[in-house]
């Protein structure tokens, strides 16, 4: 039967057993000891404080632009008073957590999966298994960790930064004071409009790390495969992203 398969298909269901299996290899090893929580913590500093540059000016120019496109669209009907409340739920809703995970997949996972495809090929990950250590809980354990645990709060930095944009662009046009603003901004949300969205951000991270571990560990002989091994990562990393935002608007629809 498979051979009637086109071999991207077949290549298709390879990944996703080979991911698969790689997730499961994280879960029962991220609980054994010993913990590798030195390393863990350099990765919280990879992952999250170099990134908050990235994420922060990608931020504010969602949120600046968004209020700037919204402010002559309503301006004529007299509803500019309605653009805090369409900021936020814009930005916190979809726009915030999607367009701050694509960039953690294209800086994140590009460089999980080059860093680990380069100590794959120069065999640097074949020299900690032969001296006894543990090189998938030293290397993929804490870096999933990071950014299943760090993603998430670089896109509550992202939205918070949004909002404050948002701000600044309505304040070239009209008079609103920041207290106002923000009053507006959190009566326009529920519970709903919160957790979910929240919640799906621990998926981006856990895909973002798992994938680009993953492409970077199992990278084949030779130095194309670096390159490879950043590239798929972004790729499908990004993929993912779009793919489990979609699950989760599904989801918050049934629920809320």
């Amino acid at each position: 039967m498979l051979e009637y398969l086109p071999k991207s298909v077949i290549r298709m269901f390879i990944e996703i057993w080979g991911l698969t299996n790689f997730a499961g290899r994280y879960f029962k090893e991220v609980f054994k000891p010993p913990y590798e929580l030195r390393e863990t913590w350099r990765q919280f500093f990879q992952v999250g404080n170099k990134s908050l540059g990235l994420v922060g000016i990608t931020g504010f120019i969602i949120g600046f632009v968004l209020a700037l496109q919204a402010i002559p669209t309503l301006e004529p009907f007299g509803a500019t008073s309605l653009i805090p409340q369409m900021i936020s739920l814009s930005i916190i809703l979809e726009i915030g957590p999607v367009i701050s995970g694509l960039m953690c997949a294209g800086k994140i996972g590009s460089g999980i999966g080059a860093e680990l495809g380069s100590m794959k090929v120069t065999e640097q990950i074949d020299a900690m298994e032969v001296s006894a250590c543990n090189p998938f809980k030293f290397l993929v354990v804490t870096r999933v960790t990071a950014t299943l645990l760090m993603i998430p709060l670089l896109i509550i930095y992202a939205d918070a930064i949004a909002l404050f944009g948002g701000y600044i662009a309505l304040n070239l046009v009209s008079d609103v004071s920041l207290g106002l603003f923000f009053s507006q901004v959190f009566d326009a949300l529920n519970l709903g409009d919160i957790v979910v969205p929240f919640v799906k951000t621990f998926f981006f991270g856990f895909t973002i790390g798992l994938v680009g571990s993953y492409k970077g560990y199992n990278a084949d002989r030779g130095t194309e495969s670096v390159g490879v091994a950043a590239n798929t990562s972004v790729v499908i990393s990004s993929l993912m992203v779009i793919i489990w935002d979609m699950i989760a608007v599904q989801v918050s629809t049934i629920i809320f």
